[in-house]
């Protein structure tokens, strides 16, 4: 991996130059994405400790997947009586459904991902939906967490 290291309104030594090296080269980045139905579930973490970063992932992915899990028991869930109702209830309370609060509708016309891009820098956004004017197809650009850009392109499962 290259570096440039520079200081603003300083001179960067060289002793400083080579901690910051060290320091960034040691970083451990931990990705994992499961696949199952259709569903994505995607953790990512970064320490300078290996085994510390594939720790938080797992605590990462265990709480989506119970969440994922949850929501699927709740969705089959039969016609429940009183007592259970109750239950169902306050469970619900300590952790509340996520709301849809908001329904847009915007025109777009075809475009390139690089005008995509370009459109979502605009409107300071970190996505950006549109149609691409080569496929037709609705996709999504989004700028990554190392500052490069990605394209999703959905296809029917």
């Amino acid at each position: 991996m290259q570096l440039q290291i520079t200081g603003k309104n300083m001179n960067v030594s060289e002793r400083t130059d080579k901690y910051v090296t060290k320091d960034v080269n040691q970083r451990q980045i931990v990705q994992v994405t499961l696949y199952k139905n259709g569903t994505i579930i995607r953790a990512e973490e970064r320490s300078a400790d290996l085994r510390a970063a594939v720790d938080a992932v797992v605590d990462k992915l265990d709480k989506q997947i119970r969440r994922y899990k949850d929501k699927q028991v709740r969705r089959r869930r039969a016609p429940i009586g009183l007592g259970e109702a109750v239950a169902e209830q306050t469970a619900e309370l300590t952790e509340p459904e996520p709301l849809i609060v908001r329904t847009k509708k915007f025109k777009t016309l075809p475009m390139s991902p690089h005008e995509a891009i370009d459109q979502m820098e605009l409107l300071g956004h970190t996505f950006y939906l549109f149609i691409n004017h080569e496929t037709n197809d609705v996709n999504v650009v989004y700028r990554r967490d190392d500052g490069n850009y990605g394209v999703l392109e959905p296809q029917l499962a």
